[in-house]
């Protein structure tokens, strides 16, 4: 399956964005999906994932209540709505498919990445 995210951008603190992954490729119900932040010199960290049939999700602690994932299986597209957002969100987050019915929070259950999209929160 082949990621395309979007919805990036420059936000100040407080602000908030809504990210898009769309897919293409194979059957993107069969997949569940991840969202993974890379901020400058530091290691790619879980932020979210939803799983295939959008009956679970799970958050990182510290987006809980703040960031929400979504999927809509029929238009091949994932999202995460970033509400509250703060400096230290500030990161290249990526999206991520798993081929299996439950997310996971490690990137290397992962099978497919898209480019990422950066975010950027000013304080």
């Amino acid at each position: 399956v082949h990621l395309v995210e979007s919805g990036g951008g420059l936000v100040q603190a407080g602000g908030s964005l809504r990210l898009s992954c769309a897919a293409s490729g194979s059957t993107f119900s069969a997949y569940a999906m991840g969202w993974f932040r890379q901020a400058p010199g530091k290691e790619r960290k879980f932020v979210a994932a939803i799983s295939r049939n959008a009956g679970l999700t799970y958050y990182t602690d510290s987006v809980k209540g703040r960031f929400t994932i979504s999927r809509d299986n029929s238009k091949n597209v994932v999202f995460l709505q970033m509400n509250s957002l703060k400096p230290e969100d500030t990161a290249v987050y990526y999206c991520a498919a798993r081929n299996h019915r439950y997310y996971s929070t490690s990137s290397s259950d992962y099978d497919h990445w898209g480019q990422g999209t950066q975010v950027t929160v000013s304080s």
